[in-house]
C-alpha cells in the first residue's frame, strides 16, 4: 500500500552543522507515527521540513503517491499537511472562528466575508472534536488545552490529510490530556495520518502504531509498538543501555539558603511560607492556575507582591525587580522561554551572557567580546548545547537546546 506521506534521504545542515542525514520516513492513513530522540536529535527540524518551513538541502516529500514540493507553510497546509506547534499559531485578539479560517475566510460576490456561514462551519468543526467552545469567542480567554484542540480544528478545515503535533502534552493537565488522547483516537479512525512528537515514552506507548528514533540527526531505526518496549527505545535514543533512569537521591541536605514567608501575590491572598535548603531541589506542585508561576515571578521581581519576606542565606532581600533579583543571586527560567526568556534572532554567545552583562564590561562599560566567546564555549560544552557553535542563531535550535541555552 502507497503510504500517505513519506519523506526519503533528507538531509539539512545549519551553519556548516549537519543537522539530519539521509532521513526516510512514513506514515500510513490512520496511522498515528511517533519520532522520538533526544534534544538535537533533528526531530523539529525534521518535522519543519515536512511543513516547508525548513527547506531540505536533498531529499524528496511524497504525499498521496505524488511527488510534492512546497514553496511556503501555507502551500503546505492547503495541499493537506498542517502542524500544531508546541507553542501554539493563534492570534489571541481575534475569534475562534477567524482564527479557524484565518487566510481561508471565503467570500461572497461582492468581495465580503460571510462571517454568519464562518461561525457555523466553525461551530460544525469544533463539534467534531469535541470542543464545547463558542466559536465568536476571543480565542485568548481559552486555556492553552483548549487552544491546542482549537488548531487542531483549524487544521481540519483545511481538510489536512497530515497532521503533526509537535509535543502536545507538555502544557496540559492529566484530564486534558486524556481528552486530547481521545480526540486522536478517533482521527485516527476517520484516516488521517498523525505524526507525534514527543519525550514522554509513556504516551508515545499508549497512543502509537509505529515509533522511529532518531539520534545525531539519522534514523537509527522503525519499530511498531506491540513488537518494542521502553527500554528498547531508549537504547535506539542513547545509544547504549541505561540500567538506571532515575538515580537515587541524597538524603543529605544542608543549612537552609532560601526562607520565604507568609508571602502572597496578587491574585491570591492566602500567604506562603516555604524553605529551601542547600544541596536540594524542592519541586512545587498544583492545577493549571493554582499560583505557581506567580509565585516564582512575584519572588523574582517580575510580578509584585503584598506582603511577605525572602531571606537568602540569612540576609533579608528587597527585590523591586528581575536586575535587583539577579544582583541579589536569584535567577528565573520562564515556562515561556521563546516570549520572555530568548533573543531568539541573536547568537547564542548573546543569549548566554544578556543576564550578566556587568561581568563582562570594561571599567568604561565597554562589552568584551572575548571573555563573552570563552563564556558562551564553555557553557555549550558544559551542557552538550548542539550546535557547539556559539555563533548559530538561537531560532534555528531544537526546543531542548534553546532551554539549555536559557540555563
Amino acid at each position: 500500500m502507497t503510504p500517505l506521506l513519506r519523506v526519503e534521504g533528507i538531509s539539512k545542515s545549519f551553519v556548516g552543522n549537519r543537522v539530519l542525514q539521509d532521513v526516510t520516513f512514513e506514515v500510513e492513513r490512520g496511522e498515528i507515527h511517533a519520532v522520538v530522540g533526544e534534544n538535537g536529535a533533528g526531530k523539529s527540524t525534521l518535522i519543519k521540513i515536512i511543513g516547508s518551513i525548513h527547506q531540505a538541502d536533498a531529499g524528496t516529500l511524497t504525499l498521496d503517491g505524488k511527488t510534492a514540493s512546497f514553496a511556503s507553510p501555507a502551500q503546505a497546509m492547503r495541499n493537506g499537511i498542517s502542524i500544531v506547534h508546541q507553542e501554539l499559531s493563534l492570534v489571541p485578539n481575534l475569534t475562534v472562528a477567524q482564527n479557524i479560517f484565518i487566510g481561508n475566510e471565503g467570500s461572497g460576490p461582492l468581495g465580503l466575508i460571510k462571517w454568519r456561514d464562518i461561525n457555523e462551519r466553525a461551530a460544525e468543526l469544533l463539534k467534531r472534536v469535541g470542543a464545547h467552545v463558542d466559536p465568536t469567542e476571543l480565542v485568548g480567554e481559552f486555556s492553552v488545552s483548549t487552544q491546542q484542540i482549537i488548531e487542531i480544528a483549524k487544521a481540519l478545515a483545511l481538510e489536512a490529510k497530515v497532521i503533526i503535533l509537535d509535543e502536545p502534552t507538555s502544557s496540559l493537565s492529566e484530564t486534558e490530556v486524556d481528552l486530547l488522547y481521545a480526540l486522536l483516537d478517533d482521527l485516527r479512525s476517520k484516516g488521517l495520518g498523525i505524526v507525534f512528537i514527543s519525550h514522554k515514552l509513556g504516551e508515545v506507548f499508549r497512543l502509537a502504531d509505529r515509533i522511529s528514533v532518531l539520534r545525531d540527526g539519522k534514523l537509527v531505526g522503525t519499530k511498531r509498538t506491540s513488537e518494542t518496549t521502553t527500554a528498547d527505545v531508549i537504547h535506539m535514543m542513547v545509544g547504549r543501555h541505561i540500567e538506571n533512569l532515575y538515580p537515587g537521591k541524597s538524603s543529605e541536605t544542608g543549612e537552609v539558603l532560601l526562607d520565604v514567608k507568609d508571602f502572597s501575590c496578587p491574585p491570591y491572598r492566602r500567604p506562603v511560607s516555604f524553605e529551601l535548603r542547600r544541596g536540594e531541589i524542592l519541586g512545587f506542585a498544583g492545577l493549571v492556575g493554582a499560583g505557581r508561576t506567580e509565585l516564582a515571578r512575584a519572588i523574582f521581581g517580575a510580578a509584585p507582591h503584598d506582603a511577605g519576606t525572602v531571606t537568602l542565606e540569612g540576609k533579608e532581600l528587597d527585590v523591586r525587580s528581575p536586575r535587583s533579583a539577579i544582583e541579589q543571586g536569584i535567577a528565573y527560567l520562564t515556562e515561556d522561554r521563546k516570549t520572555l526568556g530568548l533573543f531568539l534572532d541573536e547568537p547564542i554567545q548573546r543569549n548566554v551572557v544578556s543576564a550578566s552583562l556587568k561581568r563582562f564590561s570594561s571599567r568604561s562599560q565597554v562589552l568584551r567580546p572575548r571573555a563573552i566567546r570563552a563564556a558562551a564555549k564553555e557553557w555549550v560544552s558544559n551542557l552538550d548545547i548542539r550546535p557547539a557553535n556559539v555563533d548559530a542563531e538561537v531560532i534555528n535550535l531544537s526546543g531542548g537546546n534553546q532551554q539549555k541555552t536559557l540555563l
